[in-house]
């Protein structure tokens, strides 16, 4: 079994049913469908490029969560997070865990501190319903302009993150984004370079918060995930064996060159089994 835990309806123009067509052709048999809340002026309208529309509260709504999951329930794990500042947003979360069978809280990408106070009482609410938290990091870079932003932040960076899980223990938190995974180095690329390139120097503080914290997992989608770990294939492969209960496969696109690079390592079965599935399994269990 395959599980995809991090992709997005009409998320570069897919449609539900283009979107079934590429996981049967990567023989991905469930993804976990995530939101993006996100006030308009807290992201690129170049965005609109691959997700062409946008609703009151975000670019990737949970109203086309919903429509796909019931055109396809078994493919399908539903998430949903709503932006924490907003007064409603638990209970918001609440009904749609009762109503539509949200499983997952993510994906959280937004102009905030992660150890914001509504921030930490969201969580603590996803640790006592059991939904793992899934966070978009991401440092400032200059855009060169000025309107709507100068820049594109999210998250406050990997300290503010490691605040919000040690004080949300029983809570787990599914790290993603360049901001996240340029830091299974131990170099200071970071905050100068989206996608750092290079041998991985020890020290990374992915390695150190995985280690003090089991609460912490890994979502390997995206340019930055793939990146961090064929930028020194050596380090990869002894990452992945010694964090196998913790990483888990994800794409945040519509290609293989995930599964590819990681079928390409020689790792043991038992190994990829966890990365594909068995750790997603183990957080959301499906459903009988």
């Amino acid at each position: 079994m395959i599980i995809d835990v991090h992709n997005h309806p009409e998320w570069h123009c897919h449609t539900v049913e283009k979107f079934i067509e590429n996981m049967d052709k990567n023989e991905i048999d469930i993804t976990w469908l995530l939101t993006w809340e996100s006030p308009l002026n807290e992201y690129s309208h170049e965005q609109f490029a691959s997700i062409p529309h946008y609703e009151k509260y975000g670019p990737i709504p949970f109203s086309k969560v919903i429509e796909y999951v019931r055109q396809f329930p078994t493919r399908f794990v539903p998430g949903y997070a709503p932006d924490p500042r907003r007064p409603e947003a638990i209970d918001l979360l609440c009904g749609a865990i009762n109503m539509y069978g949200v499983r997952v809280y993510g994906e959280l990408k937004l102009r905030m501190m992660y150890d914001n106070l509504d921030a930490i009482r969201m969580f603590r609410f996803c640790g006592e319903k059991n939904l793992p938290v899934v966070v978009h990091i991401d440092y400032e870079f200059e855009t060169q302009t000025r309107y709507p932003r100068p820049s594109w932040w999210y998250g406050g960076g990997i300290e503010a993150l490691e605040r919000a899980i040690s004080k949300c223990p029983d809570t787990i938190f599914l790290g993603h984004g360049p901001g996240f995974w340029s830091h299974i180095s131990g170099d200071d690329k970071f905050d100068k370079e989206m996608y750092p390139s290079g041998e991985v120097k020890q020290g990374g503080k992915i390695i150190e918060m995985l280690m003090r914290y089991k609460n912490l997992y890994c979502d390997l989608s995206a340019g930055s995930g793939l990146n961090a770990l064929k930028r020194d294939i050596n380090f990869a492969k002894k990452f992945l064996l010694e964090f196998q209960d913790r990483i888990l496969f994800a794409r945040d696109y519509f290609d293989s060159n995930h599964r590819e690079f990681l079928d390409s390592l020689g790792l043991d079965s038992e190994t990829l089994r966890k990365i594909y599935s068995g750790n997603a399994l183990k957080i959301v269990p499906l459903k009988l």
